[in-house]
């Protein structure tokens, strides 16, 4: 075959569909045919040689994994696979059912693949925090004024979804600028150590968010604020902190941290979402659709403990770990710290009460309706955090997951606990209005 009709090929397999055509015509000077008679292709655990683009022909994956139908593993021309989520090997048996023709990548071109290159984990540490430019926020009052109809000093400030981040189609990083918020009223001495939030309305991520910053008490050890954040007139989300100054007391811990693999030793959100791209063991239709998809590079970098073969179509049990923290370097500024890690911990937080009732086929979305952290000792938002969350009920539309924050030493250092709604839905559109 002459090089453009390689290219023509290539433009229709899911996996390529994101690439430009420069990079079809780089991947296609560099491919390796292949063809086998009714044999394996590759066999489980062998090392991978590369990615697999099959041309004619079919092939069956054998011993798929969880609850599918067969015919989600049976691949035909246009399909593709390659490494799995556990390695550089593969994950299972792939036989061939007839004659069949397949273009090999090998291992060492794979990096034409990328479109998001995986970020440098040591170049991270030496580079501003990434989430800092999410903290951006305008102060709308040259001094503080007076509420007349309760007697309370009031604050303002104007914050807004910058590009890029991280939204799922909704304002996630309320916790962030509404702590954020508060904090620039507080005297630097007294730092959060618990916060109490309510989501009201779904906000709209293409407009300013007001945050008003209430002073409700300013005491000697302690001050409290509400932030009441609102957009087109409308209070979509209210917080309520607390600040304390530092003080000596009582010291003990009952909870422990469970034994989990070393972050260093895992790898990135963004990379174990490459590897289930090309993992056989996952059904077609799920890879490629996670293909299609752009895949952005979060401010937060994450670390799953426990890889799985479970999606978003299949039960799964509803509890998750995983090490984080912020990409790039923050400064010793124990405020910020706090900070990043209240817009950490709701990420991904609730939706883990859906996972027992996934299946093939559902629509469902996990909607916060409050959110509370106790921060229990001083932390480092920029070193790895181990968070340890269940959902142990839903019922009635209400899900409720509570979680624990350690430190590499075994600290616990959060405390947290949120109640979302869960609900099934045909077509789920982020709609600025009530959430019930």
């Amino acid at each position: 075959m002459n090089t453009g009709s390689v290219v023509e090929f290539l433009g229709k397999v899911p996996l390529l569909q994101r690439l430009t055509n420069s990079s079809l015509k780089s991947i296609a000077q560099v491919l390796v045919f292949k063809r086998y008679e009714r044999d394996y292709v590759v066999r489980r655990d062998e090392e991978v040689e590369g990615v697999y683009f099959i041309f004619q022909g079919q092939a069956q994956v054998l011993g798929s994994a969880g609850e599918h139908d067969s015919s989600e593993f049976l691949l035909k021309p246009f399909d593709f696979f390659g490494r799995g989520i556990f390695g550089n090997v593969y994950s299972a048996d792939v036989v061939a059912l007839s004659q069949l023709t397949c273009f090999l990548l090998m291992s060492h071109h794979c990096s034409l693949l990328d479109t998001n290159p995986i970020s440098d984990p040591a170049k991270d540490l030496e580079t501003p925090c990434l989430v800092q430019r999410i903290l951006s926020l305008d102060p709308l009052d040259e001094s503080p004024h007076l509420c007349a109809s309760f007697f309370l000093v009031v604050e303002s400030f104007r914050g807004f979804t910058i590009p890029n981040a991280p939204t799922f189609g909704k304002v996630l990083e309320g916790n962030l600028l509404a702590l954020a918020a508060a904090t620039n009223t507080v005297e630097s001495t007294k730092i959060v150590h618990n916060l109490h939030s309510y989501f009201l309305l779904v906000g709209d991520i293409t407009i300013p968010i007001l945050y008003e910053v209430n002073h409700l008490r300013d005491g000697n050890n302690f001050a409290t604020r509400r932030v009441d954040a609102r957009q087109k007139g409308k209070t979509i989300f209210i917080l309520f902190a607390s600040f304390q100054r530092d003080q000596q007391g009582f010291d003990h811990q009952e909870s422990n941290m469970p034994r989990m693999s070393p972050p260093e030793t895992l790898v990135t959100r963004e990379e174990m979402i490459e590897r289930r791209i090309t993992d056989p063991l996952l059904p077609r239709d799920y890879r490629n659709k996670i293909a299609a998809e752009k895949i952005l590079t979060w401010p937060i970098d994450i670390r799953f403990c426990e890889p799985s073969y479970y999606t978003e179509q299949t039960k799964s049990p509803p509890r998750l770990n995983y090490w984080f923290r912020a990409r790039g370097k923050l400064s010793d500024d124990q405020a910020l710290h706090r900070c990043v890690v209240a817009f950490a911990s709701d990420l991904i937080f609730a939706c883990i009460g859906l996972n027992p009732h996934r299946r093939k086929g559902m629509s469902a979305a996990a909607l916060s309706l409050d959110h509370s952290l106790w921060f229990h000792r001083p932390l480092r938002a920029d070193d790895w955090l181990l968070f340890v969350m269940v959902n142990p009920t839903s019922f009635q539309s209400r899900g409720l997951t509570t979680g624990e924050m350690f430190n590499r030493k075994g600290e616990l250092v959060v405390s947290l606990t949120q109640e979302a709604l869960l609900k099934e839905a045909v077509t789920i559109k982020p709609i600025f209005g009530a959430k019930l």
